[in-house]
């Protein structure tokens, strides 16, 4: 926790002079993603906890090849007792069928089928994140942006922590909304369809974007993506149903991190309230749709950003598909969150010491949510004092 405390300021105080610069050497950027691989490879060397997400990926890539449904499978059924090995009998919630989507599912596959480990799955989880610099360079490079920006991606402290230090799906899923945005930035409409088809296909998280996308993308690459997202389901189908796993007890029971979602539960029901989470992210993108012409990347982490803020459970990870979109100054409140959600951290400790988990101490909530709202306040006084120019008061 001090640790990566000390990062984050360290990162605020790297960012401000990345947006205050207009250029950089080169051999500053370059500099930067050296050491950026290099705390990477410590991450790697660090297991994960023994219950974190990661074996359960491992489980799901092994049960489809050894030919059943994950969707279906019960990890603490007694009769799939021999599926186990020695890094999936501590999966967390094994009394419940996989959540992840299809798309999650087939990359969980292919990697097991090459090496069925949490190290095979957390390298390519890091090449997944590697891949996401070059396309960012390409987006920073056709838009007329200093390349050095990349590094307020690489330099994120929740970037080495959850992708190559515990290993999480979302850099996936984000890996291929930004190739979306970079086929839509050079009109290849069929690529940015179906790429998006398939970020969603990994988590549903980047379907509020879908209106970012109108009048973007033609009509008949809109329904190529719905068709292929739909031939995602074929392998996973149960007696001709459409399987969802665990996904209805995620929105039901599962809490963390989400105090609007909380204050507003004795009020609705949890299915209302969620699908009131994923309307708040579109109503976003299409305000931003109408009111910015211009397809930004940046526009792209407000909608996801608005749902989340609302969503029944915000682990760190999920702000990973924010990170990329994060490259200019307008972004700063969101920065502020990927960085103040560090104080959540303390409930991983809390297990490891023997304490339950449950909700989060009210500090951390205060922490958390104080810091982006301050900086919430301090942004809009700063936008309000700026002064105005000799023509501006003439006029």
């Amino acid at each position: 926790m001090a640790c990566l405390t000390l990062a984050a300021i360290a990162y605020l105080l790297a960012i401000r002079e990345f947006f205050n610069a207009s250029a950089f050497p080169r051999r500053v950027a370059i500099v930067g993603l050296l050491l950026a691989a290099v705390w990477h490879i410590a991450f790697l060397r660090l297991p994960p906890g023994a219950d974190d997400d990661i074996h359960r990926y491992v489980w799901d890539g092994r049960v489809q090849r050894l030919g059943y449904n994950p969707y279906v499978v019960i990890p603490s059924d007694p009769a799939a007792r021999s599926l186990h090995t020695a890094e999936t009998r501590t999966l967390n919630n094994p009394d419940l069928p996989s959540p992840y989507p299809p798309g999650a599912q087939l990359f969980f596959r292919a990697v097991t089928a090459i090496h069925e480990s949490v190290a095979a799955l957390k390298v390519a989880f890091v090449l997944c994140e590697f891949a996401i610099v070059f396309v960012l360079l390409d987006l920073l490079r056709t838009s007329k942006r200093a390349a050095h920006l990349v590094l307020v991606f690489l330099w994120n402290p929740l970037l080495a922590v959850e992708v190559a230090g515990s290993g999480h799906i979302d850099i996936v899923g984000t890996l291929l909304l930004m190739i979306s945005i970079a086929a839509l930035a050079r009109r290849w409409r069929s690529i940015a369809a179906l790429t998006v088809a398939l970020s969603v296909a990994v988590k549903f998280l980047p379907i509020v974007l879908l209106p970012l996308y109108w009048k973007r993308v033609r009509i008949r690459d809109a329904a190529l993506a719905a068709a292929l997202f739909a031939l995602l389901y074929v392998p996973f189908l149960n007696h001709g149903r459409v399987p969802i796993g665990s996904l209805g007890t995620y929105i039901q029971s599962f809490r963390f991190n989400g105090p609007f979602f909380s204050m507003l539960a004795q009020f609705a029901p949890p299915q209302l309230l969620a699908a009131l989470a994923v309307v708040a992210g579109l109503m976003t993108a299409s305000w931003l749709r109408r009111t910015a012409p211009v397809c930004s990347p940046d526009l792209f982490a407000w909608p996801m950003a608005a749902t989340l803020l609302c969503a029944p459970v915000v682990f760190p990870w999920y702000l990973l598909w924010l990170l990329p979109f994060l490259t200019s100054p307008s972004s700063l409140l969101i920065i502020v969150w990927t960085l103040s959600i560090i104080p959540t951290y303390v409930m991983w400790h809390y297990r490891t010491v023997g304490r339950p988990w449950g909700a989060l101490p009210s500090w951390v909530m205060l922490v958390e949510y104080g810091c982006v709202g301050i900086a919430g306040v301090m942004i809009t006084l700063r936008h309000f004092m700026r002064p105005t120019s000799p023509a501006t008061q003439a006029d």
